[in-house]
């Protein structure tokens, strides 16, 4: 059944007693120090006014907390969920394999629960994280230059019209309206936080977001018409850089990227999109800043959508632009991405001091 959280004092004796059984359930922010943690942290326990319930991370992260570095509350919780781990483990063994709320319950999961709970570590449900899984299958045989029909198989469909429809959702068109030899390739990245799609031509890279983020169909309908219809599957050694160089940013051997881009937007835009490469990795900066940066001070809101108009995430940081209260503003890729790449960040800072 669903996790409903007791009230204050519960939690503020559960907090105090340090009980692991709120692990992954609860979370408390403390408003005197604008962190939040796990209820088994170690550190000295708050005030009890100075205490705010949350359900999920995530809520946190909504409300403006800053992790706590002592209990690490965005570690990977799932590693003490059994639950999670348990399908996790059974997806990797079975990625094309339709998964179902039935399938749940012969493992005598509750679905409910099952949902809620990957809701709350991932943002998105288990049947929907098999689904991205089996569409990536699919994503691959296409990006190697297999047939429509391959494809679906490999994804697990057996309806072509399924795979269509659920590739459509995807990313925003079928795969028959990719091209063979196209002038732009689509390819799939993974990443620690998800995977991520890159464009490429032979020698700059055009577009890299999220696989889930919403803006992602209109970001790659935008580019086919850039490129004429000439979208299609696959991969030039630009990729492969991209991979290589993502990688070394997330295990902390460098937070500088080298690939040449190509940037699709007006003149300011681009500017800004350059002012944001000039944020040194581990610092942020605010919607003012950037402002001031670009020399137009009065120019907020337009600065704003500039930013979240970018469409080549990470290697073009607009991740590390705050609101001015330095509390953490839209994102497209999820606010508890850009958390999770601020501190990041500041921790390869800290390292190389």
């Amino acid at each position: 059944m669903f996790f409903d959280l007791p009230d204050d004092d519960t939690l503020y004796i559960a907090l105090d007693n340090r009980d692991p059984s709120y692990e992954g359930r609860a979370c408390v922010g403390v408003t005197s120090t604008g962190i939040f943690c796990r209820l088994t942290c170690p550190a000295r326990t708050p005030k009890p006014e100075n205490c705010q319930w949350f359900s999920s991370v995530g809520d946190c992260i909504e409300a403006g907390f800053r992790p706590c570095k002592r209990c690490h509350p965005l570690a990977p919780m799932a590693d003490a969920d059994p639950t999670v781990k348990l399908l996790l483990a059974a997806l990797e063994e079975r990625p094309v394999y339709r998964w179902s709320e039935d399938d749940l319950v012969r493992m005598k999961l509750d679905p409910s629960t099952v949902r809620r709970t990957f809701k709350r570590h991932f943002g998105m449900t288990f049947l929907e994280m098999a689904r991205q899984r089996r569409l990536r299958e699919g994503f691959t045989t296409l990006s190697k230059g297999g047939p429509v029909l391959e494809a679906q198989l490999d994804a697990g469909f057996e309806s072509p019209s399924a795979f269509r429809k659920a590739f459509a959702k995807l990313l925003g068109q079928t795969p028959s309206s990719f091209e063979q030899n196209a002038l732009l390739r689509a390819d799939w990245i993974d990443t620690p936080l998800g995977p991520m799609v890159a464009v490429c031509d032979k020698h700059t890279l055009h577009l890299l977001e999220f696989v889930d983020r919403k803006a992602l169909p209109g970001s790659l309908k935008k580019l086919q018409k850039y490129a004429k219809g000439s979208l299609g599957f696959g991969r030039f050694a630009i990729t492969d850089q991209v991979e290589k160089e993502l990688a070394a940013f997330f295990a902390g051997e460098r937070w500088e990227f080298t690939v040449k881009l190509a940037y699709h937007g007006s003149a300011f835009t681009q500017e800004v999109w350059n002012a944001l490469q000039n944020i040194p990795a581990g610092e942020t900066r605010t919607y003012s800043d950037m402002a001031r940066a670009v020399d137009r001070p009065a120019s907020v809101r337009a600065v704003a959508r500039a930013n979240g108009a970018n469409q080549i995430a990470l290697i073009v940081p607009c991740h590390r632009v705050l609101g001015m209260d330095g509390s953490l503003t839209g994102y497209g890729g999820g606010l508890w991405r850009k958390q999770r790449l601020i501190e990041l960040e500041r921790t390869y800072r800290d390292k190389a001091a």
